[in-house]
């Protein structure tokens, strides 16, 4: 397996010729990998992403709408699972990329704080159903292809690596290596190492065991360095919760011992309940409408980001930096946020967490398929599935986080301030406000800007600009009144 963040076969050596009905239709001798990466790679992204299997419900279900209705638990599981499973294997099988997809952390905490208090639950689903065929009609019009192909390669080289430093941020305070200081007492420091600044307890130490394995494998080239590691440490977690018996805030969402009966019936009942336009009823129209566009622009560019980071990350992009076959990952994207209102488990959207997969040498849809099929099994085995605490999981992150700076980095024309700064912004934006949609606005205005205080205006597509205008927009709406 290659360190490289571009371990695509070799553009002057030719591909070996494809071996049999499998390898043709994924095209994975083609990408330079193979059966057994593939499958090494979408378990890898299974387990760095299973927590949301865990996480989605929490943060749903803590929520209320209007009539104080709470959602249930074990029919979100269901949803939560059910919905990654379908998108994911439609995104392997057609899209024939390994971008797993799940549901959107963030755009699920707008639904829950943001929709819900104001209407049912249903209604909030069906604006986020309504969202999920904006984006559709986005892509159907090719006008979310256009601004894509927009960014200058400098500035999605600085979204790559801005991803590569808002995961590794993700594995650093999952695993409880860094913690927020509540509410920043008696410090201006926002972060700290470990729960009271310092490094104690077994989790920590399983994760910081974990990184060191992970790093240590892919230093050495060793074969499913990130699905040992995830694997390793997990038996590790069992057996000192098995002797130590530690409490399981101690291990944060997944505490990491045998769940007695791995077996769970799925609870289907949220699925379908969505009432695409009566939320307009209960907010008004201008206000449904800037609800629909919050879900809208933070699924939209959550998912631009990562499409472009994890594709250039597996070397699918092609010499100019645009990615082939993009309307089919970009349709099934906007499907899966439709889908995600349709079975009430918020808007689904693509990954980061994919970047595990493809660090363990995932290149085509077969990984997707391998994820996806694991996230079916988990509609029944869901009590198994989270049974990996995110302490062995995590470390794939900070791995490939790293992996993606290192390939990166090198390609940014550092020497051009209009795309040195705005790249600059990006990458630094996302990890420092937890939001990959974040980074990339801040990162498009600067652009637009410095390009045309210097003179050079016109070397920005209007795409760029009409794109930079709507986020200023988006940063106004609270000082406008509109949220």
């Amino acid at each position: 397996m290659s360190t490289s963040a571009h371990a695509s076969p070799s553009a002057t050596v030719p591909p070996p010729p494809a071996t049999g009905a499998l390898d043709r239709f994924f095209k994975i001798s083609e990408r330079g990998s193979t059966v057994a990466r593939e499958v090494r790679g979408g378990f890898a992204t299974f387990f760095a992403m299973a927590y949301i299997i865990v996480l989605n419900p929490i943060i749903l279900g803590s929520a209320k709408d209007m009539y104080g209705h709470q959602l249930d638990g074990g029919q979100l599981v269901t949803a939560t699972v059910l919905t990654a499973a379908f998108t994911t294997l439609l995104m392997g099988v057609i899209g024939n990329v390994p971008i797993a997809l799940a549901a959107g952390l963030g755009v699920n905490t707008v639904v829950a704080l943001q929709l819900a208090p104001r209407m049912s639950w249903p209604d909030a689903m069906g604006m986020v159903v309504l969202a999920g065929f904006v984006v559709m009609l986005l892509v159907a019009t090719g006008l979310r292809e256009r601004v894509m192909n927009a960014v200058p390669l400098g500035l999605r080289k600085g979204i790559a690596i801005g991803i590569g430093l808002f995961i590794m941020l993700i594995g650093l305070v999952d695993s409880g290596f860094v913690t927020r200081i509540p509410d920043a007492a008696h410090t201006t420091v926002p972060l700290q190492l470990g729960g009271d600044g310092h490094l104690n307890g077994w989790p920590v130490l399983i994760f910081v065991l974990g990184v060191l394995l992970t790093l240590a494998l892919l230093i050495r080239k060793t074969p499913g360095a990130i699905l040992i590691s995830i694997v390793a440490m997990t038996v590790v977690a069992v057996v000192v919760q098995l002797v130590a018996g530690l409490p399981g805030e101690a291990w944060g969402l997944t505490v990491p011992e045998w769940p007695g009966n791995p077996v769970a019936a799925p609870d289907f009942g949220l699925v379908g309940q969505v009432s695409l336009f009566g939320g307009f009823g209960k907010v008004g129209l201008l206000t449904g409408t800037l609800f629909v566009f919050t879900v809208l622009l933070s699924c939209f560019f959550d998912a631009m980001g990562t499409i472009l980071g994890v594709g250039d990350e597996a070397g699918l992009m092609d010499k100019d930096g645009n990615f082939p076959g993009i309307n089919k990952v970009l349709l099934i994207d906007g499907l899966a946020v439709a889908s995600g209102g349709a079975t009430s488990s918020s808007a689904t959207t693509c990954f980061v967490e994919s970047t595990a997969g493809v660090g363990e040498g995932a290149r085509t849809g077969l990984a997707n398929v391998v994820t996806g099929g694991l996230f079916a099994v988990a509609l029944f085995l869901t009590p198994l599935a989270t049974m990996v605490p995110s302490q062995a999981a995590t470390p794939a992150l900070v791995a490939v986080g790293f992996l993606i700076l290192a390939g990166s980095v090198k390609d940014i024309d550092w020497s051009d301030f209009t795309i040195a700064v705005p790249a600059f912004l990006a990458m630094l934006m996302m990890p420092f406000t937890y939001s990959i949609t974040n980074g990339i606005g801040i990162g498009f205005i600067s652009f637009a800007v410095l390009r045309l205080v210097t003179g050079r205006g016109r070397e920005v597509p209007v795409a760029m600009y009409v794109v930079s205008a709507v986020f200023v927009f988006y940063y106004a709406m609270p000082a406008l009144g509109l949220t």
